[in-house]
């Protein structure tokens, strides 16, 4: 039975995103950080809290030129105060995260250093990898989450928003809003194909997809469009 193995960064003397030195003969194929202001858009829900008050505003400046009432002038200027203070600390939360988190792919791993307040990484050896999936977006990003094969003891607490949502029972490590996600996703199946003796799927299998689809080592991560 696997067991995830958790490990808190150590102040100094680590190589940049792991918690220490790779083993011999064993490289870094891919590294790299969410996109903060997709961070902020999908998982944040920033556009959607702008629109929602922005919608408020309107309709209490509304109510307000009707009525000749102050008092909605007051607060149609203080609905536009709140929404800017919302989405601004959402938007500064998102840009930390972004900035705090490193995805690494080698050949024999994935490694997520997570942590906005407390750094960890999340040491993922193919071994305990039973599949991944990826989502892409029409910018390019995606997500892509990791079926593990064995327990995590890992709440989605502690892993957000590195984590696959409403996923409660089986708790999936997810790297979010990954830049290019689609060349990602491809070398990640190249690397767990190599991992287990299948064959490599080709260079053009991902396609630009709005659901996840399951990404196995030998098997195209092909996705509806």
């Amino acid at each position: 039975m696997s067991r995830l193995r958790v490990v808190r960064d150590a102040p100094g003397g680590r190589p940049y995103g792991l918690p220490g030195p790779l083993p011999e003969g064993e490289t870094i194929v891919w590294q790299g950080a969410p996109n903060w202001r997709v961070l902020a858009r999908r998982v944040l829900h920033v556009r959607k809290i702008a629109i929602y008050f922005a919608l408020l505003t309107v309709w209490c400046g509304g109510s307000a030129l009707l009525s000749g009432s102050p008092r909605l002038w007051y607060s149609a200027i203080a609905l536009i105060i709140l929404g800017m203070i919302s989405t601004g600390l959402l938007s500064v939360f998102a840009w930390l995260v972004a900035r705090t988190s490193v995805y690494t792919l080698t050949e024999r791993r994935v490694v997520l250093r997570i942590g906005v307040a407390m750094s960890m990484s999340l040491n993922l050896p193919f071994c305990m990898i039973d599949s991944a999936s990826v989502r892409l977006h029409r910018d390019g990003s995606g997500d892509i989450p990791l079926l593990l094969n064995g327990p995590t003891r890992m709440g989605m607490a502690m892993l957000w928003p590195h984590v696959r949502p409403w996923r409660t029972r089986q708790v999936q490590p997810m790297m979010r809003a990954v830049p290019d996600a689609a060349r990602v996703a491809r070398l990640l199946a190249e690397a767990l194909a190599a991992s287990s003796g299948q064959q490599a799927p080709s260079a053009a299998t991902v396609a630009v997809a709005t659901q996840p689809q399951a990404l196995r080592a030998g098997q195209p991560a092909s996705v509806e469009a």
